[in-house]
């Protein structure tokens, strides 16, 4: 018998890895394995100290054992292990795609065959962050994605390293589970903003605030009428936990926000916010983009009771508030 859970939470330096160590150490001991390739330190900063907290600099496309870390023998790994793994862990960059894609391909495959070992090991729960990605674009018609719904998508393209990838490391978490009778579940996550989103790497909604914070004119890639949806991390993180203790036959399931926004409506919201006079300019390259499907949440709604509950004027408040502060450390420190 234990105090405390042990949860291990790989990419939890990350965007939404670092909001969802957030929740996790207020009941348990959190173990956040990241290797900063894409994420920061910054964003853990807060929990360096915290008695539940404890970060391993590791790359997971490199075998490993929680035993291996002296760190760790203050949560008893070796003999408790770990009761829950949140796997998150893949580099990805908008801005620097290129020179993330061997990285973004083998932590999907290698990476994720060396967390479930980890887990077989523990016998532990598993929760693997996916992406919407693999629904591909809107079809004609249907403008909800539903997880019954086939993963239709290019993987000989310049982004199949991180949706193929995705794809495949979805395979693998189902033939483990199989063989191994591992709990484990596929949370395809949509679209996701709030505070510690990277600044300056080619993501919509920080740009847009940047832009918007230096007084300059707002320049969207897209048409004037193109819509997305968003989802404000604290709620996409409640969706995670209570995904994590739902029914062991709940194998996928989608979070995300099945509200949509034309992004020209959400840029005036933006600068509305800052209270700056600057333009909106659409400038799209003249091919057609295919809106990405909205999530069918119906599932999320009926077996979690979970639904997104922050409001997008909040969300872009808690934001923007978050760059401010940002911009200020940035500029204090150089």
């Amino acid at each position: 018998m234990v105090d405390k859970k042990n949860i291990l939470v790989t990419g939890g330096a990350g965007f939404i890895g670092s909001h969802l160590c957030d929740a996790l150490v207020k009941e348990a001991h959190v173990i956040c394995m990241d290797n900063f390739s894409t994420s920061h330190v910054s964003n853990i900063q807060h929990l360096l100290q915290h008695p539940n907290f404890e970060f391993i600099n590791h790359d997971i496309t490199q075998p490993f054992q929680l035993t291996d870390f002296p760190e760790l023998e203050q949560y008893h790994v070796g003999l408790q292990g770990v009761q829950e793994i949140y796997h998150l862990a893949c580099p990805i960059s908008k801005l620097h795609f290129e020179d993330f894609k061997i990285a973004s391909i083998l932590a999907s495959s290698i990476g994720t065959k060396h967390v479930l070992d980890v887990a077989v090991a523990s016998k532990a729960k598993v929760l693997f962050g996916s992406s919407s990605a693999l629904y591909g674009s809107r079809r004609e018609g249907q403008v909800y994605a539903n997880e019954t719904d086939p993963c239709v998508l290019d993987h000989l393209t310049p982004f199949g390293a991180y949706d193929e990838g995705k794809r495949f490391a979805e395979a693998i978490l189902y033939t483990y589970g199989d063989v191994y009778s591992l709990d484990v579940k596929i949370a395809r996550l949509f679209r996701t903003y709030g505070p510690r989103m990277k600044i300056a790497d080619g993501n919509l909604i920080p740009d847009m605030v940047n832009a918007a914070l230096d007084g300059k004119d707002i320049v969207l890639s897209c048409r004037e009428e193109e819509k997305i949806s968003l989802c404000y991390v604290s709620d996409m993180v409640d969706g995670l936990i209570k995904y994590m203790h739902a029914s062991t036959d709940i194998s996928v399931m989608n979070l995300g926000s099945d509200q949509e926004y034309s992004v020209t409506e959400i840029a005036k919201k933006i600068l509305r916010t800052v209270e700056s006079t600057a333009q909106i300019h659409c400038k799209a390259d003249g091919t057609l983009s295919k809106e990405a499907p909205l999530p069918d949440i119906g599932r999320a709604r009926q077996a979690l009771h979970w639904l997104p509950l922050v409001q997008l004027d909040q969300g872009l408040a808690y934001t923007i508030q978050d760059a401010r502060s940002r911009r200020t450390q940035m500029h204090a420190f150089g």
